[in-house]
């Protein structure tokens, strides 16, 4: 669930980004260099780990007005990924992201901040379950300009966020499987 909010988040974080343009400039996702990745802990002894593989959406960075940007994210929840088909299996039923009710959760940028040199935060709408609460994600430029085999102005991001998942109606095994989420996220971004 929180593979689109990290997605989401590191794309927001463009607006970081030191690039040539002067005008907003739009980014896709480079999904083979991109992992969205989720952390819960399981009744105090380990923190499981899932991802999510399926997902679409578009980010506008306006280096001259960074709060012009925005970052807009949908992911497919039957794509949740453990490495467990079991537990994949239960998370895609009703006690957790119930997909057959809810195919998608959404990520919506509502602002976008430069906080540092090459950090900045992206605050937004998840929408998860059919709840709307607001998200907020920290993230870190690794580096941007020209990729050396794509010839493509690209940038690449870390991002973190944290969140509570009853919040959104998510409250099967709480509190022996955890409540709070935590989202990582690591992607490349190439413009358009």
């Amino acid at each position: 669930m929180t593979r689109l909010v990290a997605a989401f988040a590191l794309a927001g974080a463009l607006a970081v980004a030191h690039t040539a343009a002067a005008a907003p400039e739009g980014y896709d996702f480079d999904k083979r260099h991109t992992s969205i990745l989720f952390f819960i802990n399981h009744l105090g002894f380990s923190y499981v780990q899932g991802e999510f593989h399926d997902y679409d959406g578009e980010v506008v960075f306006d280096p001259d007005d960074v709060a012009n940007s925005r970052v807009r994210v949908a992911i497919k929840t039957a794509s949740v990924d453990t490495d467990v088909d079991k537990l994949d299996d239960h998370l895609r039923n009703q006690d957790f992201f119930h997909v057959d009710k809810f195919p998608a959760m959404t990520f919506v940028s509502t602002k976008v901040e430069k906080t540092g040199e090459n950090t900045g935060r992206v605050t937004g709408d998840l929408t998860l379950l059919g709840v709307t609460r607001p998200v907020t994600m920290e993230v870190r430029l690794n580096k941007a300009g020209e990729h050396p085999v794509y010839k493509k102005w690209a940038a690449g991001f870390s991002a973190t966020a944290t969140f509570k998942r009853s919040e959104f109606g998510m409250t099967y095994g709480v509190p022996m499987i955890g409540d709070e989420v935590r989202v990582v996220i690591e992607t490349e971004l190439h413009r358009r």
